[in-house]
């Protein structure tokens, strides 16, 4: 499908350098020939978090070269689906015209953990395997019910 006419779905999170990066990852990787998916975040980092490029990079998805980015920047789009993984974005979250369908799934901001090296990195990994369990699982399931129209 071109980009133009997969639905969008915007994955929201406060400071769009982890947990929305991933999640826009493995998103892609399991549905973006029929998705298009993007992430933002309502108090942009700047920068996406090189352990969640990392952490990815170990599962075989390429998040390198995303950028973060501001939600403002999808007020003018039309958002089929917006996707909250942290509860501030979740209450900064405006509604996107033509958004028809909205979900809060959050995770724990792996940006936040403290200890040594090997736990905070422990940390990232289990956000990523769990980010990785829903956001496959929802991929799937759109696959399928695309599929189901199509035929």
């Amino acid at each position: 499908m071109e980009e133009e006419t997969r639905p969008l779905i915007l994955i929201l999170c406060t400071g769009n350098s982890c947990r929305s990066h991933m999640a826009e990852g493995v998103l892609q990787e399991v549905a973006g020939d029929i998705l298009n998916v993007q992430s933002a975040g309502s108090d942009p980092a700047g920068f996406v978090h090189p352990l969640a490029i990392l952490t990815l990079a170990e599962i075989g998805i390429d998040i390198s070269s995303h950028t973060s980015k501001h939600m403002n920047e999808f007020l003018s789009g039309n958002v089929e689906t917006v996707i909250t993984v942290c509860d501030n974005a979740n209450q900064a979250c405006p509604t996107f015209p033509g958004q028809a369908y909205r979900h809060h799934w959050p995770f724990p901001d792996p940006a936040k953990a403290e200890g040594a090296e090997e736990e905070i990195r422990k940390v990232f990994e289990q956000v990523r395997d769990d980010i990785r369990r829903v956001f496959t699982e929802y991929g799937l399931s759109r696959k399928n019910s695309t599929r189901k129209l199509l035929s």
